[in-house]
């Protein structure tokens, strides 16, 4: 993985853990798009995207809000050609990869946000 991707997840993830709003949406560009089934439950949007910035901010202050307590662990992080799959745990030991697709400037155009629905150990059963 190229240091630059390396960076880039170790301080996505610190941005996160810091809950502050400001250094989260540092690495989003203004046209951004979500795309996650928790758009569904929090905001109750069947098409789970949310486009732009200030929707993104809207939304992810509402996750913040929501998970006080919220805290990612970095699993895994894996360098495309402008885009990074992150692989984090949260607070809860749930799972999640996101796959992002970075601009010129690193920062996201799109998010696609893939949460875990089974174990390695509950696929061995």
């Amino acid at each position: 993985m190229s240091a630059d991707h390396r960076q880039f997840a170790q301080e996505w993830i610190a941005a996160w853990n810091s809950h502050d709003l400001d250094a989260i949406m540092s690495h989003y560009s203004s046209d951004v798009v979500l795309r996650s089934p928790t758009v569904t439950q929090l905001l109750g949007d069947a098409s789970g995207q949310v486009h732009g910035r200030d929707a993104l901010r809207a939304y992810f202050a509402e996750g913040l809000r929501i998970f006080p307590n919220l805290h990612f662990e970095l699993i895994g992080a894996y360098a495309g050609i402008g885009s990074v799959v992150l692989i984090f745990r949260n607070q809860r030991g749930g799972q999640t990869a996101e796959y992002m697709e970075r601009d010129a400037l690193g920062r996201v155009t799109l998010v696609s946000a893939n949460y875990s629905t089974w174990s390695a150990e509950q696929l061995a059963e």
